[in-house]
């Protein structure tokens, strides 16, 4: 039997879910979580230096550094917040919700120097502080002025990165989800980066893949040292993969999940997560048309077809179309639903992903644009993406 046209592409979509499912390292099982935190003696635990970049964050620095001095950790733990030039009080904030706690040092940030950054400029004050004066560190963990850490976040985190003598060991907090537009586009959000970047292969050091999540990085800090330091990777607005690919070469790196570590951003628009993602989309495709029509034309075959396909199937009566279409579809639904149990959403909403990958890839051509604008990888007052001249430009 010859299949019609969009019966043929509603084959080809379901084939390319059924590799997904199979073949793509399991990603969607969203099963990497830390283990418990280990019974080291107390004299075992490592020192921890904490180094918060923040550019106005006065809103949630107080809630975050507050988290990481009640940590239940038993070695030494300082925390070094960097204020990256605010103008909304983030550096009175942190101080007042350290109150007498002298773990906690808050550093006036320089001028962002050329060639750098904001986030990482200011990460790179933070650790010039901590050599200085915390020279016995042997983790850092580099952080957010808008996570609040569960009390035994760190101790698992140690104790993951020394049992597996871990370089780089990240979690992907978990994302505020409370607002519509929260929960129809967070959990796909995480869906996506997991397939994109699928954690059994980050974690495997034999797989060359290597990617981290910026919210919470836990650095072997001697390792760091010899890879150069941040000044490596001083440029990349994808800090967090860029610093995974520093450190992978060089020994074992691990990418997992949490709901111990918790984002205070709310995302009450969509135009807040719009703009969070076309910061970075069209970097992520490094600027490539060709990348980003393929990636296009991939998200409307593998998100968008199965339900186009099932409606116009069953509207022309194309029996082939209507069932690979629901295979295609079933299939999507089935590889979303750890995620949603994750962020405790009714699993009805799976249904819901083609949508939410619609304004994903609608956004990928809105970053697209404003690259080509001049307006591409803007945050807090920042551009790091604006297009090269022509070669022939004066």
């Amino acid at each position: 039997m010859i299949l019609s046209l969009l019966a043929s592409l509603s084959v080809l979509s379901a084939s390319l879910w059924l590799g997904l499912l199979l073949f793509r390292g399991g990603f969607w099982r969203a099963d990497q979580h830390l283990g418990h935190k280990s019974e080291f003696t107390d004299g075992a635990w490592p020192a921890v230096a904490v180094v918060i970049p923040a550019r106005n964050e006065a809103a949630g620095i107080g809630r975050a550094v507050t988290s990481h001095l009640g940590q239940d950790y038993p070695g030494l733990v300082r925390v070094f917040v960097i204020d990256d030039n605010s103008d909304d009080g983030t550096a009175e904030a942190a101080g007042m919700a350290a109150g007498d706690d002298n773990r906690l040092t808050v550093i006036p940030g320089k001028a962002l120097e050329s060639g750098w950054t904001g986030k990482l400029w200011a990460v790179s004050q933070g650790i010039e502080r901590v050599r200085e004066e915390m020279s016995d560190a042997e983790y850092l963990l580099l952080t957010d002025g808008d996570i609040e850490h569960g009390p035994e976040n760190l101790g698992r985190l140690v104790s993951k990165a020394r049992q597996d003598n871990l370089l780089l060991t990240s979690l992907m907090v978990k994302l505020r989800c409370n607002t519509s537009w929260e929960r129809l586009l967070i959990p796909a959000f995480v869906f996506f980066f997991q397939k994109l970047f699928p954690f059994p292969w980050v974690n495997n050091p034999h797989q060359n893949l290597a990617a981290a999540a910026g919210g919470c990085m836990l650095v072997n800090f001697a390792a760091l040292e010899d890879a150069g330091g941040v000044s490596r990777i001083r440029d990349q607005v994808i800090d967090d993969c860029a610093l995974a690919a520093l450190l992978k070469p060089r020994g074992p790196i691990w990418l997992g999940l949490t709901d111990n570590a918790h984002s205070l951003r709310p995302y009450d628009k969509l135009g807040e997560i719009w703009d969070m993602v076309t910061r970075t989309a069209y970097v992520q495709l490094k600027h490539s048309p060709s990348a980003l029509i393929g990636s296009v034309l991939g998200m409307i075959l593998i998100y968008v077809l199965p339900v186009a396909g099932l409606i116009l199937g069953l509207l022309t009566g194309d029996t082939p179309a209507v069932a690979a279409a629901s295979t295609a579809w079933m299939m999507m639904a089935i590889t979303y639903l750890p995620t949603l149990r994750l962020y405790k959403e009714p699993l009805w909403r799976a249904l819901l992903l083609p949508i939410a990958a619609s304004f994903y890839t609608l956004m990928t051509l809105d970053s697209a644009r404003r690259h080509y604008a001049g307006q591409g990888g803007t945050w807090k007052g920042r551009n790091y993406d604006v297009p090269e001249p022509p070669a022939n430009h004066p």
